[in-house]
């Protein structure tokens, strides 16, 4: 028979390799939690570094696309003068997305006249009633817009009936002046009174405030400050800006932009009819019909196997030493859902 001295030894050493366990446990748990941090550490730093490498990839195929555009810009016909067989006789104006593949990625570019849009710094208050009417925007709406984007391009301080000055910009939070002189950017135009997002990008307001139709026109396609001409040029105009200016029928609008790209073909008399404008019609007052001088270069970039993009864009005016100037540049070009 044992003694009765061992009975409590070996419940103590029981009891110490109990806690030995609890204590190798918890160096296994915490060991674990380490490890499986580090391995998202490490994943996620590996993730970030692969969209890193596409993103720059695509930025370069960007580039690429933009050259590409520009020199397409560069080489188009002036004057009167008809293109050759071996130039391009597709309409580089209409505003659709020309795409090629560059080695392990794809470039896409567009070019934008300018020119084929309403210039928000030389338009009158008269025509900018009327195309936001044409748009769709509600008359209260409407009206604030246009007092209050005079009110911020004229030098001075006195506010128009349903316009804004400081005093308004400056209760706001947080508050800053108004400009008081010709916009900068077609950007410029969501700091104005009475713009919101969904009118400016052409999609549906958030809930709570006023619903906008979600197929709306974006205003940013409708504007610009870059128009080197006070009219809108008929030969590049989208049958949006067409139909924002004349009220005609956007179909007709379309059906006119359409058989313009058959322009080798046609007439501008031939054309105007599609409107239902005659030659000596004073709607014609508002348009002119020329090449373009200063367009908008979009390219975007991406690898093939990826889904991270870059887009880059440029205005460029033709004219000094190298034959054209880049007037702005923007090295990230954000759009709006539906661009």
């Amino acid at each position: 028979m044992k003694p009765q001295t061992e009975r409590p030894l070996r419940a103590k050493l029981a009891g110490e390799d109990g806690v030995a366990l609890i204590v190798v446990l918890w160096i296994f748990i915490f060991l674990f939690v380490v490890a499986l941090e580090f391995s998202t550490a490490a994943r996620e730093e590996a993730a970030a570094a692969h969209r890193f490498s596409d993103e720059t990839q695509g930025y370069y195929l960007a580039l690429a696309g933009f050259e590409r555009g520009l020199y397409d810009f560069l080489k188009q016909p002036t004057g009167t003068r008809q293109p050759q067989q071996d130039e391009k006789k597709s309409d580089l104006f209409d505003g659709s997305w020309h795409e090629e593949s560059v080695g392990a990625g794809v470039s896409r570019v567009r070019l934008i006249d300018e020119g084929g849009k309403v210039n928000i710094n030389r338009v009158s208050d008269a025509t900018l009633r009327r195309v936001l009417s044409n748009l769709g925007i509600d008359d209260a709406r409407r009206d604030i817009l246009v007092d209050s984007i005079m009110d911020w391009r004229d030098p001075d301080d006195l506010h128009r009936t349903n316009g804004a000055e400081s005093d308004y910009y400056a209760s706001l939070s947080p508050g800053y002046t108004p400009k008081n002189g010709p916009l900068d950017s077609v950007e410029e135009l969501l700091w104005i009174r009475g713009m919101t997002p969904g009118l400016f990008f052409g999609y549906a307001e958030e809930k709570g405030q006023a619903a906008d139709n979600p197929r709306r026109v974006p205003l940013r396609e409708i504007f610009t400050v870059e128009s080197p001409i006070d009219r809108v040029n008929l030969r590049t105009a989208s049958a949006e800006v067409i139909q924002a200016l004349t009220g005609i029928a956007l179909e007709k609008c379309q059906s006119f932009t359409e058989e313009r790209k058959k322009l080798s073909e046609k007439t501008l008399g031939d054309l105007l009819p599609l409107l239902g404008i005659g030659t000596g019609d004073t709607a014609l007052q508002m348009f002119v019909f020329t090449n373009p001088s200063v367009v908008a270069v979009e390219a975007e970039g991406r690898l093939k196997d990826s889904r991270l993009s870059r887009r880059v864009k440029g205005i460029v005016r033709l004219g000094g030493a190298q034959g054209f100037e880049i007037l702005r540049w923007l090295d990230r070009d954000y759009r709006g859902i539906n661009s």
